[in-house]
């Protein structure tokens, strides 16, 4: 379904290959983890870091480090305010290249857990800010300006101990909603992709270990790259992974260095049999000239590779298209081509966020009218994929 591009088009970001081009290197042995790989390089080759001291005395932090031999630190005293990072508009046109070579090591003082009820119950404290990835239309760097590389939380114990005491405080969940029938759902990967952060430290792996042993809770994370290393975590079907899916041309317009759609599809089954539970989150819903077709396009496929044990388990958030005046300007300096299709002030309205942004959304009837498209496109080519949510 998905063809390799055969290199960026005019008015592209250039990117390194990642999985889909011909030069991909073996699959790595079976010993070696899939972050030592090259493949896991070419996503994320750190070559500077940033830190808060006590992220550097802390374990994880030491762990990190250790990882990374030679790399020069520079010690900040707030991983928020980096000025040579997030206050220098010099940065837009390396936007890629920051999100490859730097790595912040940060410690997150402010745990807490806040309620969401739409994909998840919960939105648990996350162990990141920030991607190695560059989706065009990322919210997380709404808030830091002209960068926004991968910022690790070294205090990982102190983030789980909380997630603990709340889900114990819960006690069990007794009626049935959208975001799961018995357990308590909680986001783990609000402003980061939790696959990406398994390629630097255990982060990831010691929240799947800690939902194991939660019989009233289960994890949950949205993610575009397919990292096999979370394969061998043993989740015990205590943490959910949703996989993000559009239609591969927006993906490869819009994704930029996450891994492509097909793969994305093909990856399913491995993860369920794993011992995850496997979502898909059909988003950004982004509408342009031929939208439907495309999607239509998309679940077609999924109906006819997703094996039946997959489908069976399945179920899918849809989630329209929001963006932002000052993304829109940072984009505009590094991928102009991706604004074409994000910037539609004549089908946009501005609103207000419950963190107080001021975002850009289609307008009410142009969404509403949409949701129903595709909601009917999803009942004609995969009537089996269960809407969860839809916003």
């Amino acid at each position: 379904m998905e063809q390799p591009p055969a290199g960026a088009a005019p008015g592209e970001p250039e990117q390194q290959a990642l999985f889909d081009w011909s030069d991909t290197a073996a699959e790595p042995a079976a010993h070696q983890a899939f972050r030592d790989s090259p493949e896991a390089r070419r996503m994320l080759d750190v070559r500077e870091v940033y830190a808060e001291p006590a992220a550097l005395d802390s374990p994880r932090g030491r762990q990190i480090m250790g990882r990374l031999p030679g790399v020069p630190v520079t010690e900040v005293a707030s991983h928020w305010r980096i000025p040579s990072l997030h206050g220098n508009d010099g940065n837009i046109g390396r936007w890629v290249r920051i999100k490859t070579e730097t790595l912040v090591l940060g410690v997150k003082h402010t745990l807490r857990t806040r309620s969401n009820g739409r994909s998840a119950d919960w939105i648990a404290p996350g162990p990141s800010n920030g991607c190695a990835m560059a989706c065009a239309y990322c919210y997380v760097p709404r808030r830091k300006g002209y960068a926004n590389p991968i910022t690790l939380f070294t205090n990982i114990e102190a983030i789980v101990a909380h997630v603990r005491r709340h889900v114990r405080a819960q006690g069990a969940k007794t009626e049935p909603n959208q975001c799961d029938p018995r357990a308590w759902v909680y986001d783990i990967g609000e402003n980061g992709d939790c696959s990406v952060d398994a390629l630097v430290c255990d982060n990831t792996a010691d929240l799947i270990a800690a939902f194991r042993g939660m019989p009233t809770a289960k994890a949950s994370f949205a993610t575009k790259f397919v990292n096999p290393d979370l394969l061998a975590l043993d989740p015990q079907g205590r943490t959910r992974v949703r996989f993000s899916l559009m239609p591969p041309g927006d993906a490869r317009l819009l994704d930029i260095r996450t891994s492509p759609i097909a793969q994305r599809i093909a990856a399913a089954a491995d993860f369920l049999d794993a011992g995850y539970e496997v979502h898909f989150n059909l988003s950004p819903v982004i509408l342009r000239e031929g939208w439907q077709r495309d999607w239509a396009g998309l679940l077609s496929h999924l109906d006819d590779v997703l094996p039946a044990r997959v489908k069976r388990q399945a179920a899918a958030e849809i989630i329209m298209l929001t963006h932002n005046q000052s993304l829109h300007e940072v984009n505009l300096g590094w991928h102009p081509r991706a604004e074409e299709v994000l910037w539609q002030p004549a089908a946009q309205e501005t609103k207000r966020s419950e963190n107080g942004a001021l975002n850009v959304r289609y307008s009410r009837d142009v969404k509403r009218q949409s949701l129903t498209h595709i909601q009917q496109l999803l009942a004609t080519h995969a009537p089996w994929l269960r809407v969860r949510y839809a916003f």
